[in-house]
């Protein structure tokens, strides 16, 4: 049985780096990309899943794990099913915040921003660079709705198998999109011992972006 005892001796030490105003960058951007880079460095499984919290009309919030597929022109880059759950809630509340956490680097970014639909044109370059197989799972799977058994996923993936046979490349559905998210806000965390961790805390202003250190 797990108590809480048990739950409350689980704990570690975080030894392996540091940052401070040395290490940082004037544009967290840079930042990011530098730590990503070193996820990806590592061979850490999925370095580019991220969490997505998302909110409705009412703010109520959910969270779930994407994949960050881009950044361009200081924007964050992920696809999905706009008509999902997360996709009718950026619809009706654009705020959003991500998360990045990498143990095995005692690391982790948090980013808040504002989500925006992705132009068709950029949808299909990316979906055609998608594997066959999930490029008809994106046809077969209407995201968030009720099944009611695994064979009716199933049988419609046949049934596009079949429609697409002889469709040499499979186009993206009207219902499957991405979306770019503009941050105003990063922060960055780096594991330190005696849980005096270092954080950093970006802003972005008129001119740029306003960094400070916060207690951890």
């Amino acid at each position: 049985m797990l108590t809480a005892d048990k739950l409350a001796a689980i704990r570690r030490e975080y030894r392996r780096d540091f940052l401070d105003e040395s290490t940082i960058a004037d544009d967290p951007l840079e930042l990011l990309e530098r730590w990503l880079s070193q996820a990806i460095e590592a061979d850490l499984p999925e370095p580019n899943a991220m969490a997505l919290a998302t909110a409705d009309e009412k703010g109520a919030p959910s969270v779930r794990m994407v994949l960050l597929k881009g950044i361009s022109e200081g924007e964050l880059h992920f696809y999905t099913n706009i008509e999902s759950r997360k996709g009718k809630e950026i619809a009706a509340n654009p705020q959003v915040a991500l998360l990045f956490y990498w143990a095995e680097l005692e690391r982790q970014i948090r980013i808040e921003g504002h989500a925006r639909l992705l132009d068709r044109e950029t949808v299909a370059a990316y979906f055609e660079t998608r594997p066959r197989a999930a490029q008809l799972g994106a046809w077969a799977s209407r995201q968030s709705e009720p099944l009611e058994s695994r064979t009716q996923l199933e049988d419609a993936l046949s049934d596009y198998a079949t429609r697409f046979a002889d469709t040499p490349s499979v186009p993206p559905p009207p219902w499957w999109g991405g979306y770019a998210v503009r941050p105003h806000a990063f922060e960055f965390w780096q594991g330190r011992e005696s849980r005096l961790h270092d954080r950093f805390r970006y802003e972005r202003t008129t001119d740029g972006w306003r960094c400070m250190r916060l207690a951890p």
